[in-house]
């Protein structure tokens, strides 16, 4: 997609400038700002005051604990639980304008420490904010949600997701439920609470005790969703949006989790295998993507009878080979060198260097952890409703096994655990964009997780949006040596500037040694 050699520019509402503008007055630790949209809220939170202290492993960062209700339809009765919370101050306090809140993606990723790296990257952003995050409610470092232990999260991927014998998927249901119960039964009482909607208010009351009447913000793929969810809830509050490769908020989990074998398969196909082959003279895999993809396909049949054995003692499975790899696909100058090295260590790896053992330790030994899993599966299946069709689920991820099997294969265990997942609670959460200044949309045309034809579907839903797209496969476009896209989005974070109209980016630069990468 060409880029447009003219940019026509909107400015954001005058009156939301004055309000940030305003913001910066206030004190720094203070509930006179409504918080969550409710009038009934208990002032023990309203009233708490944050406790900030450098934050551990981040010294530019200021760390504190907020009390927040479990339930935010319910905040008068219930246990509190604590949800931690992180800034980093304005670089340059008399050209302050306001906070900047941002979200990590997932569900399941820690935004705790992301301020640091956002502000290294951003630096003229980061002297106009205070850069704000947090680690949502279920996450390790706030009130978790235990599910798992770390024997019961490795079988629960152990096996070849392709085998599809009846005891295989018998299996794979089994431990789906019983992962689906133990949420329930070990969790505290907190997992029907995490959702989205909880997410967003919890949101709101930091924003209230931070004494900001408005906020910017920036949410990467699910924080982008959070992003919506909030500016839907909370339109009064927010000053400017950006969502960047965004999960896609039109529909429901279940609509979107089952596209997403499609996109990865199509990343891989159309990226990953021809990058490879055009490097064959250093890597030896094909010479063609037909040549790559029989190779890899050869390997992983080896690995089922013979897996690897990594220098601490982890197996390369056929699983392990499938997530090391759809891993890589999300970000080309990072991933696709460290696993075409793997690769190409598994041909020999008897004799393999310890350089080649150390990067396939890097790319196959971990995928996830249990305390990702809990969160990812209790706001996956909270948010939105599932189908408890068990023998239609085994009919369609079939399908998904035979014609994208990267992830596909996997989709059986996610979708088993959502369809014994107790009914929900949470609200529908409608996203329109009403009442919104314009919101800036990035994504890129081959992302493998959160797809283009989804990022187009929540453009359309988001009225008033402005989407920037790029022309590559990458996951994440803001602050990814892409001078087109980050031009345009500190433009818009720092001068309210969205472009006229929707505008396309070139990919960033070809990077193949990893240690350009960002």
């Amino acid at each position: 997609m060409r880029v447009f050699g003219k940019r026509r520019w909107r400015r954001a509402s005058v009156a939301g400038l004055v309000t940030v503008a305003t913001a910066a007055l206030l004190p720094a630790a203070t509930g006179s700002a409504a918080a969550a949209g409710d009038g009934h809220v208990p002032a023990r939170y309203t009233e708490q005051r944050l406790d900030w202290h450098t934050c551990d492993g981040a010294p530019s960062l200021d760390c504190a604990t907020m009390s927040v209700p479990r339930d935010w339809h319910h905040p008068a009765s219930g246990p509190d639980i604590s949800v931690s919370v992180s800034r980093h101050r304005a670089a340059d306090p008399a050209a302050r304008r306001g906070v900047l809140m941002m979200a990590a993606g997932g569900p399941g990723g820690q935004g705790l420490l992301r301020p640091a790296d956002f502000a290294k990257r951003s630096p003229t952003v980061a002297a106009a904010y205070d850069i704000v995050s947090f680690d949502q409610r279920g996450l390790p470092r706030s009130t978790p949600l235990a599910c798992q232990t770390r024997a019961e999260f490795d079988a629960f991927f152990g096996d070849d997701s392709r085998d599809r014998s009846p005891s295989a998927v018998r299996g794979v249901v089994q431990r789906s439920r019983q992962l689906a119960r133990s949420c329930q039964e070990r969790g505290g009482g907190l997992a029907p609470y995490l959702t989205t909607d909880q997410t967003v208010r919890d949101m709101d009351l930091f924003r209230a005790l931070l004494g900001a009447r408005k906020i910017a913000y920036y949410g990467p793929s699910y924080a982008g969703m959070i992003g919506a969810y909030y500016a839907t809830e909370f339109p009064h509050r927010v000053d400017r949006l950006v969502l960047d490769s965004t999960v896609a908020f039109d529909g429901t989990w279940e609509s979107f989790l089952m596209d997403q074998p499609r996109s990865f398969q199509r990343r891989f196909e159309r990226d990953f295998l021809p990058w490879l082959a055009a490097r064959d003279a250093t890597y030896h895999y094909g010479r063609t993507a037909a040549a790559v993809e029989a190779k890899w396909e050869a390997r992983r049949r080896a690995l089922r009878d013979r897996p690897a054995v990594l220098d601490d003692g982890r197996r390369v499975t056929p699983n392990r080979l499938d997530f090391g790899t759809s891993q890589a696909l999300y970000n080309a100058a990072r991933g696709f060198a460290p696993l075409a090295t793997a690769l190409a260590a598994l041909d020999h790896w008897d004799t393999a260097a310890p350089a080649e053992r150390g990067a396939a330790k890097e790319v196959f030994g971990d995928y996830l952890s249990p305390e990702f899993l809990a969160e990812y599966t209790a706001v996956t299946c909270n948010d939105t409703p599932w189908s408890h069709d068990m023998d239609g689920w085994a009919r369609r991820t079939a399908t998904y096994t035979a014609t994208y099997p990267l992830v596909g294969a996997r989709a059986l265990a996610f979708a088993a655990t959502c369809a014994a997942w107790p009914a929900s609670r949470a609200p529908h959460v409608h996203v329109t964009g009403k009442g919104l200044p314009t919101t800036l949309m990035l994504g890129s045309l081959h992302d493998p997780a959160t797809y283009y034809e989804g990022v187009l579907r929540s453009h359309r839903a988001l009225r008033g949006s402005r989407l920037v797209t790029v022309a590559g496969g990458d996951h994440g476009q803001y602050q990814n040596h892409n001078p087109c896209v980050d031009a345009l989005v500190d433009r818009y974070l720092l001068t309210g500037a969205a472009p006229a109209k929707d505008i396309g980016c070139p990919a960033p630069r070809a990077q193949d040694d990893p240690k350009d990468a960002p």
